[in-house]
């Protein structure tokens, strides 16, 4: 199996951008409807894989500049989990129970390993050691002062095997005088080492561990804070949309779009034979294109293009050898 690395900040620019999955069901506590997911499948030695979904989910929440978040930290069903599946004694799960209004860092797993009745109790003291070389990877990928070991954290899917996580907003977006967004988690994950051979006529273990970011919660969290500062929310990643004025100009609208695609410019127009170009203005508006290239017999004649933007409705005759390095050259100072 190939080794599986952090993925580019861009490419999960363009995943969250472009792929949704359908509505599913809700269930309290999860984070559901639109998302988008990661996850590692494979045998690997224990926590490197959890501490890459971990990093990840702090790159994306960093890139996505939402504000300050903290990852909170547990593992499925403590007690349950520590007696049924660890074979630890009811009193000594009952005792890691004391710990569950406890939440921190590294300093938290120390104080534990520290407690007789834990660290004298071989499958407790296992479950620490992990818990400890977990952290040391998140200290080596600095990210352990967003993670905090909360035993109070509970997921509510039953296919959750060993830890879990949960990324909380510690701020909200709205200014002063708005009603701030309650939006609960933005993502979460965990490792369900089970679930795939669930599936798996042969029953084959396949060990697995993933996140989920949660798109439809983000994207609100955006748009209000967009609309607080007055930015229009655009619902459309078009850079240049390439008009007409006039009847019959089907097959140079044609050509253009065509340049301005091989010179990887994002383009796109009517698919109307003579559109009116009113309506192609308006179109510009409503979904936030900001730039307009009009072409017409005139334009034609004088081998110019004219370039309009959008905001300002300003129009500018350009040569049309010219047009694409102005082009970039606008949308590199936007």
């Amino acid at each position: 199996m190939p080794q599986l690395r952090l993925l580019p900040r861009r490419v999960w620019a363009a995943l969250l951008s472009q792929l949704l999955r359908p509505p599913c069901a809700s269930s309290p506590g999860a984070v559901h409807c639109h998302s988008q997911d990661f996850d590692i499948a494979g045998q690997f030695d224990p926590m490197i894989p959890d501490a890459e979904c971990l990093k990840i989910m702090c790159e994306i929440l960093s890139g996505l500049q939402l504000g300050d978040f903290l990852i909170k930290m547990s593992w499925k069903d403590v007690r349950h989990e520590m007696v049924t599946t660890k074979g630890l004694a009811p009193e000594v799960a009952d005792h890691i129970g004391d710990y569950v209004q406890c939440h921190g860092g590294v300093t938290l797993v120390e104080q534990m390993f520290q407690d007789p009745r834990l660290s004298q109790n071989k499958q407790a003291l296992e479950g620490l050691e992990d818990l400890k070389l977990l952290f040391e990877y998140l200290t080596l990928f600095g990210i352990s002062e967003k993670i905090s070991f909360d035993l109070s954290l509970a997921r509510g899917l039953d296919y959750y095997t060993g830890v879990i996580y949960e990324a909380i907003l510690l701020q909200s977006p709205a200014q002063a005088g708005e009603e701030p967004l309650s939006m609960g988690s933005v993502a979460a994950g965990g490792r369900y080492d089970g679930l795939v051979g669930m599936f798996d006529p042969k029953g084959h273990n396949v060990p697995c561990v993933g996140l989920s970011i949660g798109v439809e919660r983000i994207f609100s969290i955006v748009e209000q804070r967009m609309k607080t500062s007055g930015e229009s929310v655009r619902t459309t990643e078009t850079q240049v949309f390439v008009a007409t004025p006039q009847k019959n100009f089907l097959q140079e609208r044609l050509k253009l779009i065509a340049e301005l695609w091989d010179a990887g410019i994002k383009a796109e127009m009517l698919y109307k034979n003579n559109p009116k170009l009113l309506t192609q203005l308006h179109y510009c508006e409503n979904t936030g294109i900001p730039l307009v290239v009009i072409i017409g017999e005139q334009e034609l004649k004088e081998g110019v293009i004219k370039l309009r933007s959008v905001a300002s409705r300003e129009e500018v005759a350009i040569k049309r050898e010219n047009l694409v390095a102005e082009i970039q050259k606008r949308l590199s100072e936007a």
